[in-house]
């Protein structure tokens, strides 16, 4: 068998392994990714109420569905796209990880010369993106969430602390879920199962995408009440 089918097949059993031994008792592991991707999430929120305090608002007038114009179905899909694409670069990490930790040893110990080395040197290189990875989401994020905060209290006229209050409902399960494939990732590289990050990552995403739908729709057709409660 050539190698990359042995590394393809291999992984393959890996992740249904992964999968048979989470199914017979899912609690502990999902607890563990849950804690880890709120606490990210909890971290987050609160830089970005720091930067929204210290960040210059945009005087240009915003649009907010159910404040400034009737919610429409569109405005979920806006948002859904939007978190569609970073919950996708967290999940490319995720098996960027898979394929750094399980299959590129095993390809490169079945290689010999140049290709050898190639395999040995893209290991090292595919943890440094996943750790890029995670740190322009964070950095990225905590910067474009502040900067709309500290936007919308201004034209709104209420403190970044009540904004806040007004945005945990949806904004905590959504970058929980969000960061649940990064959790993952972060608890198989501490306990050294790689091969079980491939089975995490479907995992993970399929909890997200719902999880995300919902947060979807608070945000677009709940918040806008709870900031006019916190207007008026």
């Amino acid at each position: 068998m050539d190698v990359n089918q042995y590394a393809l097949v291999r992984g393959a059993r890996q992740t249904r392994g992964a999968l048979a031994r989470w199914n017979s008792d899912p609690w502990p592991l999902l607890r563990g990714w849950v804690a880890g991707a709120s606490a990210v999430a909890a971290a987050l929120l609160l830089v970005v109420g720091l930067i929204a305090s210290v960040a210059q608002p945009d005087l240009t007038p915003i649009s907010i569905p159910g404040i400034t114009q009737p919610p429409e179905a569109g405005d979920v899909l806006k948002i859904l796209l939007r978190n569609s694409l970073v919950l996708a670069l967290h999940a490319f990490a995720c098996v960027a990880g898979f394929i750094a930790g399980s299959s590129l040893p095993l390809s490169a110990e079945r290689r010999t010369g140049a290709s050898r080395w190639i395999h040995e040197k893209a290991r090292p290189i595919a943890f440094a993106w996943v750790i890029a990875v995670t740190c322009f989401s964070l950095a990225t994020q905590a910067y474009a969430l502040g900067s709309t905060g500290a936007t919308l209290a201004y034209q709104l006229h209420i403190s970044i602390a009540a904004l806040l209050l007004t945005v945990l409902p949806h904004a905590l399960p959504e970058l929980s879920a969000l960061f649940l494939p990064l959790a993952a990732w972060t608890m198989a590289s501490r306990r050294n199962e790689w091969g079980s990050l491939l089975a995490a990552t479907v995992v993970t995403v399929a909890i997200a995408v719902p999880v995300l739908v919902c947060t979807a729709l608070w945000e677009t057709y709940v918040w806008p009440h709870l900031l006019r409660a916190v207007m008026s």
